[in-house]
C-alpha cells in the first residue's frame, strides 16, 4: 500500500508538469516529451537512492540512540553496516512511476537509438544514484557534530530532484552554476539527455562533455565517502 501511495504521489508531480506544458506549449524550446526524459531519469535515480541509503537517511537516530557505537565494534565497514541497517522496498512506487514516464518519453520522441546511447542512458541513471547517495551520506556525516536534521541538505536532494526534472537552461546563471560545479546534477541528467536527444544545447556545452559528464556522480560519491571517513575518525561517541 505504501508503494502504491508513493506511485500516486509522485505521479501527481508529473501531472503538474503536464498541466504546465499544456498551458504554455513549450518551455524555452523544450517540449513536454523532452522534459519527461529529464523527469524519468532523475526520478528513477532518486528512487534507487532512497531505497538503498535509508540507513544513512535515519543516521541521526542511530547516533542519538548509541547504535553507531555498536556498529564501530564490529569488524566490517561502517558504510556497509549503515547501508544494511534499513532498506525501503516501498520506493519501488517512485521507481515504477519514473520508469513509466521515461518509457513514454522514449516512445514519443524521435530518438535515433544506438547501443552507446542506451548505455549512456543507463549509466546516467546510475551516476544520478551515486550523486544522490553522496548527498545523503554527507547529510549523515553532519550528524557527528549535530544530530539535528539540517534541512539545507534536503534542498539539494529532494529540491534537486524538483529542479533537475526541468531543463537546466531555463534557470538563472547563478543557479545553473550551483548544479554544474557544486552539486553536479546537470552532469547526470541534463547534459547526457542533451546527447541522447542530439539537441543543440542553449548552454553551448560541447558534445564530449555531454558524454563523460555522468562520471561526476561517481566522483562526488567517492568524495562523500572520504568526508564520511573523516567524520568517523572524529566521532566522540554518543555521550548519553
Amino acid at each position: 500500500m505504501m508503494s502504491i501511495g508513493h506511485f500516486i504521489i509522485t505521479f501527481i508531480d508529473f501531472i503538474g508538469l503536464w498541466v504546465l506544458f499544456d498551458r504554455f506549449g513549450n518551455l524555452k524550446g523544450f517540449s513536454l516529451e523532452e522534459a519527461a526524459l529529464f523527469y524519468g531519469m532523475v526520478h528513477i535515480a532518486f528512487a534507487i537512492t532512497e531505497a538503498w541509503t535509508r540507513g544513512f537517511d535515519i543516521f541521526p537516530r542511530l547516533v542519538k540512540n548509541g547504535d553507531f557505537d555498536r556498529i564501530l565494534t564490529r569488524p566490517r565497514s561502517t558504510v556497509l553496516q549503515v547501508l544494511g541497517y534499513d532498506f525501503q522496498a516501498m520506493r519501488v512506487g517512485r521507481f515504477l512511476q519514473g520508469l513509466i514516464v521515461l518509457f513514454w518519453a522514449i516512445y514519443k520522441l524521435d530518438i535515433r537509438w544506438t547501443l552507446d546511447k542506451v548505455f549512456l542512458l543507463i549509466f546516467s541513471i546510475l551516476g544520478g544514484n551515486f550523486l544522490f547517495s553522496g548527498l545523503i551520506i554527507l547529510q549523515a556525516t553532519l550528524s557527528f557534530w549535530s544530530v539535528q536534521s539540517l534541512e539545507i541538505v534536503n534542498s539539494f536532494t529532494h529540491g534537486g530532484v524538483e529542479a533537475a526534472q526541468y531543463p537546466l537552461s531555463i534557470y538563472k546563471s547563478w543557479f545553473r552554476k550551483i548544479f554544474i560545479f557544486i552539486i553536479p546534477l546537470a552532469c547526470i541528467d541534463y547534459f547526457p539527455a542533451m546527447a541522447i536527444l542530439e539537441k543543440s544545447d542553449p548552454l553551448k556545452s560541447p558534445l564530449w562533455l555531454q558524454w563523460i559528464s555522468l562520471m561526476a556522480g561517481v566522483i562526488f560519491f567517492l568524495i562523500s565517502l572520504l568526508v564520511w571517513e573523516f567524520g568517523v575518525k572524529h566521532y566522540k561517541s554518543t555521550g548519553s
